[in-house]
């Protein structure tokens, strides 16, 4: 009798375990089947797309695409394809990156290890940055852009993106830090440590897993932007995203799907494999912060 019922309770969750991997499994392939439409076409003829079907692999295989999308002839008085704008797009992404996680990491040293009258204050006004919508900002930080005489640079595109993700990186790093020993910071300042001293020799070494998360919020967020992108910049200063909105519209008459398809895989890639070289410690960093704060 006993042995039936453990039988049962092994094929019961046999059962379980099958139909929860089969769910899993029809969630993945409706999440990247929009993906894999993208990658298959883009490596088709334009003819062999409108005959349809476009679940189909290519019946021939050509990369002409994703060479029209990197590398477009230039048209009136811009480039239309991606490779002029990659770099733009690095040297926005890198110091804004940077800039904002390094500041934020400071904000939530302060506000957690040296206390002051009316941090609480100063903390919640920086988290309610983080729900103000991007349009409201577009009309003031264009004045402070032209006042500072970087309008239209990648350093102001910068500027727009620093002072934005403040408010996320801040709270991170607070979150983090707020279950860090505080013992260690006094014992640090009794043997007479400073501010940054403390900050770079105790703290900041052992903020990785916040570190990679911030980085990777930071990273796509700013890479995909295109409001801000499309706003602020100038020809010579767009970011990918503006010019794979260019890309599609230069298409006139014929609409070059395969070409669409491969600009966009361009665009997403550097994305694509931030997550997938720091995926799994992004999401041990989000447990971290969680457990800590």
């Amino acid at each position: 009798m006993a042995a039936n019922a453990v039988e049962t309770a092994v094929r019961t969750g046999r059962l379980t375990r099958a139909l929860i991997y089969a769910a899993l499994l029809v969630f993945a392939v409706y999440y990247l089947l929009p993906l894999f439409v993208m990658m298959v076409n883009s490596f088709k003829e334009l003819d062999e797309i409108r005959g349809g079907n476009m679940l189909a692999l290519p019946e021939l295989v050509t990369v002409a695409p994703w060479i029209k999308a990197w590398n477009q002839a230039q048209i009136g008085v811009q480039p239309t394809g991606l490779a002029p704008y990659f770099l733009n797009s690095i040297k926005m992404v890198v110091p804004a990156v940077i800039i904002s996680t390094l500041l934020g990491a400071l904000n939530g040293y302060v506000l957690t290890k040296w206390r002051f009258r009316g941090d609480t204050l100063v903390f919640a006004l920086m988290l309610f940055a983080c729900f103000i919508p991007f349009q409201i900002v577009l009309i003031p930080m264009a004045r402070v852009l032209g006042f500072l005489g970087i309008a239209g640079t990648t350093w102001g595109l910068v500027l727009v993106h620093v002072v934005y993700g403040l408010g996320f990186t801040t709270l991170f790093f607070r979150n983090y830090y707020a279950a860090f020993p505080t013992e260690l910071v006094k014992a640090a300042q009794i043997d007479g440590a400073n501010f940054l001293r403390i900050f770079y020799r105790i703290l900041l070494p052992s903020s990785g897993p916040i570190i990679v998360v911030t980085v990777i919020w930071q990273f796509t967020n700013v890479w995909n932007d295109f409001l801000f992108g499309a706003s602020f910049s100038d020809f010579d200063s767009q970011p990918m995203t503006v010019a794979l909105n260019n890309l599609v519209s230069s298409s006139t008459g014929v609409k070059e799907y395969n070409v669409h398809f491969a600009g966009a895989i361009l665009a997403a890639i550097p994305t694509l494999l931030v997550y997938i070289v720091a995926g799994r410690y992004f999401v041990r960093g989000l447990m971290a912060g969680a457990v800590k704060g």
